[in-house]
Order: structure tokens, then C-alpha cells, then sequence
């Protein structure tokens, strides 16, 4: 499977593959902090990232919306945004987070949300 759906000249976006919805965003330079990206590309990220955050509210209705930014393994800065449910394997931990249950999540479509993700970021292009 292809990680990446999306891409234009400054960003590109991946899935993660998990339990619940995550997609990273990346900036295609190589920085490593937020505060390195101009601002052009750092207006963009956070536009996107609130753009997915937006659509996952109102596709999956998750209980929260995660958003972080490590790149402690991998130096280069990406937002990853996550939908979590009450139900979900480690709810309310972190998902890098000890395990509090098995998890059987019943969601709506991926590549639902994917087109109509996709539809939105045009506006950005």
C-alpha cells in the first residue's frame, strides 16, 4: 500500500497504518523544527493540519483529536494528526502509550474520507 496521498510542491501527507484514523503531513524541506520552515511553508502546514483535524471531526466524530510532532528517530519535522475513540486499544493513553484493551473499531471507510479529504486540499493548491 501506498503511504502517500497527497503531494504538492511544499507538503506531502501519509497515512499511517493504525487501528484509527492517522495521517502524518511533511514539509517537503529538510528541516527538523517547526520554527526552520519559512513561512510560507509553515502557514501551510498549519492550515492542513487543521483542515484534517476539521474533516476527521466531522467524518469519524472521534471523542479527540491528537496532534503531535516528535521526530525524535527521524529528524525531519511531521505533524501526525490522529482521530482517538473512548473504545479505541489506548484510549485515553497516548497510542505510543501502554495498551489498556483489545480493540475492535467499527469506522467508516478510509478511502471515503481520503476523496473527500482530497477534494478539500485542492483549495490549497
Amino acid at each position: 500500500m501506498n503511504k502517500r496521498i497527497y503531494e504538492d510542491s511544499m507538503i506531502y501527507i501519509e497515512i499511517e497504518i493504525a487501528e484509527i484514523p492517522w495521517l502524518k503531513i511533511f514539509p517537503k524541506s529538510d528541516v527538523k523544527e517547526l520554527s526552520q520552515c519559512d513561512d510560507k511553508t509553515r502557514k501551510k502546514l498549519f492550515e492542513v493540519t487543521l483542515l484534517i483535524e476539521t474533516q476527521m471531526l466531522k467524518y469519524y466524530n472521534p471523542k479527540k483529536i491528537n496532534i503531535a510532532s516528535f521526530g525524535n528517530y527521524h529528524p525531519h519535522l511531521h505533524i501526525h494528526i490522529m482521530a482517538r475513540f473512548e473504545e479505541d486499544s489506548f484510549f485515553p493513553e497516548p497510542v505510543w502509550g501502554k495498551k489498556q484493551r483489545e480493540a475492535t473499531l467499527n469506522l467508516p471507510d478510509f478511502k471515503q474520507f481520503q476523496l473527500l479529504l482530497l477534494k478539500q486540499l485542492e483549495k490549497f493548491t
